[in-house]
């Protein structure tokens, strides 16, 4: 048996001499290859764990075809991304599900126009075996781009599309937006509120059409001057709110697109003297942690399982690229996934 000499890395060899197999056998229980029997895969393992081996990345992925990387792409500027907590708890609930299935998390921003083409290139490269894709736009690339890169994706969010002939059909996770809407808005009713504004997200995110359509659910022949328009953010919510008072003074309710759009609306109506809940009751949506609890007052949401999603997403890429493998071995392959999870109205002090 080759002796190892001190302080040298153990070798593939070494492996299979340790365990008494050929070097082609270690090779495909080290880098993940089907075929061998059980009692020689122990042996080549109970090896590894002796010898301190570490597999070789570029074998590994020869055989197995697989990067043991998933990039995970967010068409938002660093500053929102970094900003808003929606996005660290999807990615927290991604991290955790790549992690426990030993794949390897890659991060790609798009900070404007000009990343397309860098990302279009890095999908395209063979770096990454799929893709996670959220927060997308009407007219976002990334679709088109992942298509022509032939990476399973699945996007967070129902997607603004249709798959086109000859293409798969699209697998996403998104939460029930418009029903959440309905509850937030038909419990505002239940509370005698009478005149109902809505402070909505943006018109290109289907999240915000279906939160939108969910509003106009329950009212159905709503005072146009009702609903503004905001972007997702703090700022947006209170702009949103300073200008919902300008023209509609008499509001007593207001159902908000988010959470973080609802703080910026609460802080205008303390700023402005008004009385939360008492005059104006107000409904977020998100159940952000961080977010919700700290409002003055306490924000009444909708609660969706946003890290619980994030974990959904990666876990239909991985099974979708098993699919592909399998696929590729005998022929056969079933249909992508895609779930909708639901949501639940979690009253506090503002509504």
């Amino acid at each position: 048996m080759p002796e190892q000499s001190p302080g040298s890395r153990p070798t593939l060899e070494a492996v299979a001499a340790r365990a008494g197999v050929s070097r082609a056998t270690a090779s495909r229980v080290v880098n993940g290859g089907d075929g061998v029997r059980k009692p020689l895969v122990d042996k080549v393992l109970r090896a590894v764990d002796e010898l301190g081996y570490i597999p070789n990345h570029a074998a590994r992925t020869l055989v197995t075809r697989r990067t043991g990387a998933v990039a995970v792409v967010i068409a938002e500027p660093e500053i929102r991304i970094f900003s808003d907590p929606f996005f660290s708890q999807q990615i927290r609930g991604i991290s955790k599900e790549l992690t426990a299935h030993d794949t390897q998390l890659v991060l790609l921003l798009v900070e404007g126009p000009g990343d397309f083409e860098r990302i279009a290139r890095y999908l395209s490269g063979g770096h990454v075996d799929g893709a996670l894709a959220f927060s997308l736009h009407t007219d976002d690339p990334l679709p088109a781009i992942t298509r022509r890169a032939g990476i399973p994706t699945v996007y967070g969010g129902r997607p603004s599309w249709t798959a086109g002939p000859g293409d798969q059909a699209v697998s996403y996770v998104d939460a029930d937006n418009r029903g959440g809407a309905r509850v937030a808005v038909q419990y505002l009713r239940d509370l005698g509120r009478e005149r109902i504004a809505h402070i909505g997200g943006p018109p290109d995110q289907t999240s915000a059409m279906d939160r939108l359509d969910g509003y106009r659910d329950v009212l159905i022949d709503v005072d146009p001057t009702l609903v503004v328009e905001g972007a997702f953010t703090v700022e947006s919510g209170a702009r949103a709110m300073a200008a919902l008072l300008e023209r509609r003074p008499d509001l007593d309710a207001v159902f908000v697109a988010n959470d973080l759009m609802a703080s910026g609306a609460l802080r205008v109506l303390r700023e402005r003297g008004v009385a939360v809940p008492e005059q104006v009751a107000l409904v977020g949506f998100d159940d952000m942690a961080g977010v919700a609890e700290e409002t003055d007052p306490p924000l009444t949401t909708v609660a969706q399982d946003i890290e619980g999603q994030g974990r959904l997403m990666a876990r239909l890429l991985l099974r979708g690229l098993d699919r592909v493998r399998d696929r590729d071995r005998t022929g056969n392959g079933s249909a992508p996934d895609s779930v909708i999870t639901p949501t639940t109205l979690v009253r506090r002090a503002s509504a």
